[in-house]
């Protein structure tokens, strides 16, 4: 079947500032845990994209979200993770509350004082899933594009149950960052597909049954899933956590729970620059999960993200010579078709001249990319 997405928009820089407008600023993105804000005071800092964001405790006990940018001369205010009764620039010493108001500029006079209300720091949305803290840019709840984070998830709630995991019994125990050689879009997409999965990830399908009569691929409007159900007699069968459950929250943030013991990863990726891309996982883990158990899950998941980097990192070298238009996506790709029509829709209106804007080469079905529909089918990841 014909790709829908040009390489063109793989390696085009003017696609990153469309991607940044229409895919990041509006999404909700994974700023950290909730137990780092749980205290009046409390400070948390994060991105969404490129934008940094603060996340602050209120003495009243609210949770509130502010671009993390100084209105005098644009510096970080916050830097770190930390705790104080307000925002307090380095700069200059512009001090804002907790609340987002700017309490004092030194030496500014009378003239930047009548101005003080109008300076604070711009907020975002804040909302939290269990114990994890989200943070959008997308405008005031209600406005058009902006849906809450809740529509956003769905079912993800009942779906995660459903595999044994309890989110509020789950405790971070260490973020990972990392680069990968690709454009951020090649790595999403080989993310939602797991037809290279007996040929690149052997280890991974000796656990996970990886066959079309057992992997489970959903999607939904905001939400890209897989479920892969755990072979009998492998290293992670025995356990509180039934299958594999892997989620993408479009654009960018990924939701990763293996069989086995309570345990989640979460983080986003972003692009960093048009042939890199740079993101995060913050594992939890629950009270059965003991420091074996955990130490094997690590060199397993390790295992697989080194085996992914070297196959993103080869797709992005091979784009990259321009000497190929488009890609082709296969039935048992269906959530990487799925992802592309959504990257599609959102940025076609602003892309660059080319293939992906002139020519229409999306499925005009309701039923969805290939005559699948939206619902659940089985495939290979």
């Amino acid at each position: 079947m014909d790709g829908v997405l040009p390489w063109d928009w793989y390696r085009d820089p003017r696609m990153l500032e469309v991607e940044e407008r229409r895919l990041f600023r509006p999404s909700w993105q994974y700023i950290g845990p909730l137990q780092c804000v749980s205290q009046p005071g409390d400070q948390m800092v994060g991105r969404i994209s490129r934008a940094p964001v603060v996340v602050v405790r209120g003495g009243d006990g609210a949770l509130r979200g502010f671009l993390n940018v100084c209105r005098h001369r644009g510096s970080l205010v916050a830097q770190a993770d930390g705790n104080a009764p307000r925002l307090r620039c380095p700069y200059h010493a512009w001090t804002y509350g907790l609340d987002g108001t700017l309490r004092s500029a030194p030496q500014c006079g009378p003239e930047i004082e009548a101005e003080l209300p109008a300076l604070g720091l711009l907020p975002v949305r804040v909302a939290t899933f269990g114990p994890f803290v989200f943070a959008s840019a997308a405008g005031p709840a209600g406005a058009p594009g902006a849906p809450p984070l809740g529509a956003v998830l769905g079912d993800l709630a009942e779906v995660i149950a459903g595999v044994g995991l309890d989110l509020d019994g789950l405790r971070r125990r260490q973020r990972f960052g990392y680069t990968v050689a690709a454009n951020w879009k090649i790595g999403v997409e080989n993310y939602l597909e797991c037809y290279h999965c007996p040929v690149a990830h052997p280890g991974f399908s000796a656990v996970m049954e990886v066959g079309p009569g057992g992997y489970q691929l959903t999607a939904s409007p905001h939400r890209l899933s897989h479920r892969a159900p755990v072979r009998h007699g492998s290293a992670f069968a025995a356990g509180s956590v039934t299958a594999g459950s892997y989620h993408l929250l479009l654009p960018n943030v990924k939701i990763n729970i293996n069989p086995g013991r309570q345990n989640l990863s979460i983080g986003p990726v972003y692009p960093d620059g048009v042939g890199g891309t740079v993101g995060f996982l913050d594992y939890y883990f629950g009270a059965d999960a003991d420091e074996a158990w955990i130490e094997q899950m690590m060199a397993f998941d390790t295992e697989v993200g080194i085996q992914d980097a070297a196959l993103v990192a080869a797709a992005q070298a091979g784009v990259a010579g321009g000497w190929i238009d488009r890609g082709r996506i296969l039935p048992q790709e269906r959530l990487l078709a799925e992802f592309q029509r959504y990257v599609h829709a959102a940025c076609v209106d602003e892309a660059p001249p080319g293939p992906g804007r002139d020519e229409a080469v999306w499925p005009g079905t309701d039923e969805g990319l290939w005559g699948h529909g939206r619902g659940t089918a089985p495939g290979p990841r």
